[in-house]
């Protein structure tokens, strides 16, 4: 919201500087972004000073120039040669000196020592448009002789520049979207620190009822979209461009002025918070407006000839045949105020914020008066801009006020009620604050003090303040005019012993992990938890699409792209991986961090309607591309598999999870063209890994294989609860290794023979590894070759022929039991 410290200071008798001002605002609540100095005139006159013709000769080459001498005040003369006819010895004029910047439209130019017709200029003299003074062209300006040499320009003419002042309006701070609304709380702030001062608005009984050439009928047919509605009619208007002064005020705050009516509107809304729209009265067919919902896909065309599609739940304002307006969001194509316009229709409104703020997102519209009306307006102040508007009219565009307002107004709206316990406001606040002063504070809020009693005060909150319902909004109010600075730090801590807990431990293993992987070359990325509807789209046995009926669906979305919430962070991360695709960065290693969300419908439950609702964290990993590229000491190779596969291990080692306590199976998940599931002992789903499948990949434009892992870390975590990653010496008995080669079924998995081999042997048997596989030539069909290493180590002897002997037999044996193996 940008303020300008002039026009604020036509509501509020203040002498802060801009600086103070902002500091106080500040302090309120109302944090100010930046502060800009805003130059009366472009440049601010920087460079330009009061200088005195000394001499004035004609110029020895050309005959309508003159070599002249200036006195800047300066010391030393300065020699100017000047092309005004009107130019005079001892005249008083304006200067601009070497360096000084002038401006022409869009253009700039610096003053430089220059050469005119072979002599010497080391400045200019200037005319009033040269330096933006005036429009003259017709010769310099010449000053009075009092005027002192040496003076700045800027100050002979009090130049005073303007302020503009960014203020970062927070969403449930709608009052303040307006130099009034702030105004209001520069005003209670001063008067909270002992400022003289008083808060003031232009009064409105200038309003008078010319005629009633031109009354305008209105209908509210839906009364919960439109809370009210006021209009007035202006006859025999001139539209033109505004004056200065109402262009100057729009322009400091950012608005571009497009003629007098318009303007008009605008500077209302900017000053006020009442947003307006003004109709030409030869579109309002039937000299009535109907404020009313339109059939669903009904065309409409906006003020920028754009087509939409008007939804049922569109409110718009309407003659008594077409719409004109989709209220509170965008004016119609004709509707509006053009050059031919004499007669116009003024409106001022409360449209209910739920229904502006979804069709300004349906449609994609965001304007000033959506962003005002979405987040709430003050309903007892429409008729008061709306005269404001109609007195502007007369004074700017010549018109007459033709009919009386008609205010529509079916369902008034109650100022909000509070009840305050000065208890309650120091338990929340943590100082005991004087009830005058609470009483003084809120009064100077606007809020009116009811009743009092000992305990507490009854305050009757105005209806603008729509963030103020409840007595902890009042305490709020109280505590940012009183002053956060104010409420004095303790002497004393008071704290309580905290006993590390599960999220203590999953943090820090988190961060570990993270660091693990960045080490390891992977990027961190995080993405939204909102996703694409069509992600979980999935077809009934008619082969129509449906949305799966677990998914967590969001109830008002902006968009389908941010439609439900997540199941999986893989469709995230392949959004990410296909961004850096197309960026010509194809060897990506991506992981992430992050919530899915589940809806079980068979556990909906009224009395408890979270229950139906599932949250789980989640970890993620992609890698594409090649592993190594363009090394010197390595030939390029791609990713696989077996690397992905290796941090997932890694990464379940560093979390204390041993290789005994999971179990490999093949997934079936569509997702992977192959791929594993990891289990837990209890047959709990910890991981998800493998080779995404073609058909994905080509939903996101993906030439290249994609490897993903997933790991449900909640799950992880519960696993490796009372698991301990401990740190022991290296073995000093030596490890013993041994071979096996062995045929088996071709549908048998290493997987498989991990997991025998595993559980004939939980205590000396350390790793399990396979070095080569083999099908074909010289094998019965149906069957396949795995060669593995077995190793095997006693951490506290020797291990002798006899005990290996035992295990390998042992082994061998429940291999060929379980699985059918031979050994070849």
């Amino acid at each position: 919201m940008n303020i300008s410290y002039k026009w604020l200071k036509e509501y509020i008798d203040f002498d802060l500087t801009p600086q103070q001002v902002c500091d106080a605002l500040t302090s309120t609540g109302l944090e100010v972004d930046a502060l800009e100095e805003v130059p009366a005139i472009r440049g601010g006159l920087k460079g330009l000073y009061v200088g005195q013709v000394l001499t004035c000769d004609v110029h020895p080459n050309s005959d309508h120039l003159h070599v002249t001498t200036v006195d800047l005040g300066k010391g030393e003369p300065s020699q100017i040669v000047c092309g005004a006819p009107n130019v005079a010895a001892g005249q008083k004029v304006i200067v601009a000196d070497l360096g000084c910047v002038l401006y022409d439209g869009d253009k700039e130019f610096v003053i430089k020592k220059s050469k005119l017709r072979g002599v010497e200029s080391n400045g200019m003299i200037c005319a009033e448009d040269e330096i933006g003074v005036g429009s003259s062209h017709d010769g310099i300006i010449v000053l009075p002789d009092d005027a002192v040499v040496g003076t700045t320009a800027a100050a002979y003419y009090q130049l005073e520049s303007d302020w503009l002042i960014e203020v970062d309006i927070t969403a449930n701070r709608a009052d303040a979207l307006s130099h009034w609304g702030v105004a209001r709380d520069l005003y209670a702030w001063m008067k909270q620190n002992g400022y003289q001062t008083s808060l003031h608005r232009p009064s409105v009984e200038d309003f008078v009822v010319d005629n009633n050439n031109l009354p305008v009928d209105v209908v509210i047919e839906n009364t919960e979209a439109c809370r009210r509605y006021a209009c007035v009619s202006i006859t025999d208007c001139e539209v033109k461009e505004s004056p200065e002064w109402l262009k100057e005020k729009l322009t400091v705050v950012g608005l571009r002025p497009i003629n007098n009516i318009v303007d008009i509107t605008n500077y209302v809304m900017m000053a006020y918070g009442q947003p307006l729209h003004c109709f030409d009265a030869d579109m309002v067919k039937g000299h009535r407006i109907v404020v009313r919902t339109m059939p669903e896909g009904t065309p409409f065309q906006t003020l920028d000839g754009v087509e939409h599609q008007l939804s049922d739940r569109d409110l718009a304002i309407c003659n008594v045949e077409d719409p004109m307006c989709i209220a509170g969001v965008f004016g119609g194509k004709g509707s509006g105020t053009y050059e031919t316009t004499r007669n116009v229709v003024l409106e001022s409104a409360y449209f209910h914020p739920t229904w502006i703020r979804k069709s300004a997102r349906r449609h994609g519209l965001g304007t000033d008066a959506s962003f005002r009306f979405e987040r709430g307006i003050d309903p007892n102040g429409v008729i008061y801009a709306l005269k404001q508007a109609a007195i502007l009219c007369k004074q700017l565009a010549g018109g007459k006020i033709s009919m009386q307002i008609r205010d529509e107004y079916p369902s008034p709206i109650p100022n909000p009620h509070v009840s305050l316990q000065y208890d309650y406001v120091r338990s929340l606040i943590g100082k005991e604050i004087p009830a005058d002063t609470i009483k003084s504070i809120c009064e100077s809020l606007e809020m009116k003090i009811l009743s009092e009693a000992a305990e507490g005060i009854l305050l009757e909150v105005p209806a603008y303040r729509v963030d103020v319902q409840r007595p902890c909004d009042v305490v709020e109010d109280i505590l940012r005019i009183y002053g956060y600075n104010n409420v004095e730090i303790p002497t004393q801590l008071k704290s309580s012993l905290v006993i590390k807990g599960d999220e203590d431990r999953k943090h820090k293993l988190q961060n570990l992990v993270s660091e693990q992987l960045v080490g390891a070359g992977f990027s961190e990325i995080l993405n939204n938890s909102l996703t694409k509807v069509a992600y979980y789209m999935t077809n009934d046995d008619q082969g129509d699409s449906y949305l799966k009926p677990q998914v967590v669906k969001i109830m008002n979305p902006l968009s389908q792209d941010l439609g439900v919430m997540r199941q999986t962070l893989l469709y995230g991360g392949l959004e990410s991986v296909e961004h850096n695709v197309k960026r010509k960065t194809h060897n990506l290693r991506f992981f992430e961090f992050g919530n899915v969300y589940f809806f079980d419908p068979e556990k909906q439950n009224e009395d408890n309607p979270m229950q139906a609702y599932k949250e789980e964290n989640m970890m993620a990993m992609w890698i594409t591309g090649k592993r190594v590229q363009g090394s010197w000491a390595h030939p390029d190779e791609e990713s696989s598999y077996y690397e992905l596969s290796a941090h997932v291990r890694n990464i379940l080692q560093r979390i204390g999870m041993k290789p005994g306590m999971i179990v490999t199976r093949k997934s079936d998940n569509p997702i992977f063209a192959d791929g594993q599931q990891l289990e837990n002992r209890g047959g709990k789903k910890l991981i998800e890994m493998g080779i995404l499948s073609k058909q994905l990949l080509k939903q996101f434009d993906l030439q290249q294989p994609v490897f993903f892992a997933e790991l449900n870390w909640t799950q992880l975590m519960k696993a490796s609860r009372k698991n301990e990653v401990l740190y022991t010496e290296i073995a000093k008995h030596p490890a013993v290794s041994r071979d096996l080669a062995l045929l088996v079924d071709a549908s048998v998995e290493f997987a498989q023979i991990e997991q025998v081999a595993r559980q004939s042997e939980k205590k000396l048997l350390k790793s399990v590894e396979l070095f080569d596989v083999y099908e074909g030539k010289n094998l019965p069909a149906g069957k396949k070759s795995y060669a593995v290493n077995f190793i095997l180590q006693d951490e506290e002897k020797t291990m002798n022929d006899k005990q290996i002997d035992a295990i390998m037999q042992k082994l061998i044996a429940n291999l060929k039991k379980q699985l059918n193996a031979e050994l070849r």
